[in-house]
C-alpha cells in the first residue's frame, strides 16, 4: 500500500517579523530617551563644550583633556570621597531599618500589618522632589516643626533658630534621614515578601532547640534572606550613589560644598557659574564607570549566592 502523504505545513519556516514590529515602538522610545543621550554625553566629554557652544554651536574635540583635568582636580576626589562615605551610611541605614521593619511586620496582627503596608506604600509613592521640599520646611529655623518639637522636649534647650542646612554635620544628618525614609519602604516590603517564604518549621525547630528569637533570626532567617539582601543592597548602592534632588533641594551642596557629592559636583561644574558642559560630562561618565564596577561586583556576589542555595 502506498504511504499516506504528510499534511502540508500550514505555516512558513521563514522567521516572522511580527515580534520586531511589536518591539519597535518601545525600542524607538528607548533609543531616543536613553541610548541617544548617553552616546551624546560620552561624545561631549571629549570636547570643550561650554557656554559659548550653546550660542554659536562651535566646539573642539580635545580628546582625554577633560578627563585629565578632573583627575587632577582635588575637588573631584573630595566629592568622590563624600559620595562613597555618604552612600555607605545611606545603604547601611536603609538596609538595617528596612530589615527591622520587615521583621516587625511578620510579628504584627493582620489588620495592623495591612495598615503598615499601606503607610509604607504611600511614603514610597511620594515624589522625592515634593518630599524633599516638605522635609526642608520641617527643618526650617524659627517656624520648623522639628526644631519646635525638639525644643519642647527640653533636652537640648531652645533650638528654634537653628538652621540645619547651614551646618555641615546637621545638613548631612537631615539629608541622611530624608533619603533613608524614602528608601525604607521598598526594602522593607521586599524583605518582608522574602521572609514570609522562610519555612516556619525551621524557626520552630530552632526554638525547640532553645534558640532565642535573635538567634533564630540570625541563624535561620538571615541565610534565607541573603540573595534578597544582596539584591536590595545593590539597588540601594545604585540609587544612593546617584542621589541629587534631596541634596540640592535641602542644602544645594552647601554649606561651602560640605554636602557636594559627585551628582552635585557634576551639576555645578556643568551648569553653574562658568558653564563647562564638557567637563561635567566627563565627571558624569567617570561616575557611571565607577558605578558599573560596583554593580558588577555585587552582581557577581549575587549570582554566587544564588548558586550556593
Amino acid at each position: 500500500l502506498p504511504r499516506p502523504r504528510r499534511a502540508a505545513r500550514s505555516h512558513s519556516t521563514r522567521p516572522s517579523l511580527a515580534p520586531l514590529w511589536l518591539l519597535s515602538p518601545a525600542g524607538l522610545v528607548l533609543l531616543c530617551v536613553t541610548i541617544a543621550p548617553i552616546v551624546f554625553l560620552v561624545f561631549v566629554s571629549f570636547t570643550d563644550y561650554n557656554q559659548r557652544t550653546l550660542f554659536t554651536g562651535e566646539f573642539e574635540v580635545v580628546g582625554l583633556a577633560q578627563y585629565a583635568t578632573i583627575v587632577g582636580d582635588p575637588a573631584f576626589w573630595l566629592s568622590l570621597l563624600r559620595t562613597v562615605v555618604f552612600t555607605t551610611t545611606l545603604v547601611f541605614g536603609s538596609v538595617v531599618v528596612g530589615a527591622g521593619m520587615s521583621h516587625l511586620m511578620t510579628r504584627l496582627p493582620l489588620a495592623l500589618r495591612y495598615m503598615v503596608t499601606v503607610v509604607l506604600i504611600l511614603a514610597w509613592a511620594m515624589p522625592n522632589v515634593a518630599s524633599s521640599l516638605i522635609w526642608k520646611w520641617l527643618f526650617q529655623p524659627q517656624y520648623g516643626v522639628v526644631n519646635w518639637l525638639i525644643t519642647q522636649t527640653g533636652v537640648v534647650g531652645d533650638i528654634t533658630s537653628v538652621n540645619w542646612a547651614a551646618d555641615p554635620t546637621l545638613a548631612w544628618v537631615c539629608i541622611w534621614m530624608l533619603v533613608v525614609w524614602q528608601a525604607v519602604p521598598f526594602i522593607a516590603l521586599t524583605l518582608y515578601a522574602a521572609e514570609t517564604q522562610v519555612p516556619i518549621e525551621r524557626k520552630e525547630a530552632a526554638r525547640l532547640d532553645g534558640a532565642s528569637e535573635l538567634s533564630v533570626y540570625r541563624v535561620v532567617v538571615l541565610p534565607a534572606l541573603k540573595p534578597t539582601l544582596l539584591l536590595v543592597t545593590m539597588l540601594s548602592i545604585i540609587w544612593d550613589f546617584n542621589v541629587f534632588n534631596q541634596i540640592w533641594l535641602v542644602s544645594a551642596g552647601g554649606p561651602d560644598g560640605a554636602t557636594s557629592t559627585l551628582g552635585v559636583f557634576t551639576y555645578t561644574t556643568a551648569f553653574s557659574g562658568n558653564v563647562q558642559i564638557g567637563a561635567g560630562s566627563a565627571i558624569a561618565v567617570a561616575s557611571t564607570l565607577i558605578l558599573l564596577v560596583l554593580s558588577a561586583l555585587y552582581i557577581r556576589n549575587l549570582v554566587r549566592s544564588g548558586e550556593e542555595l
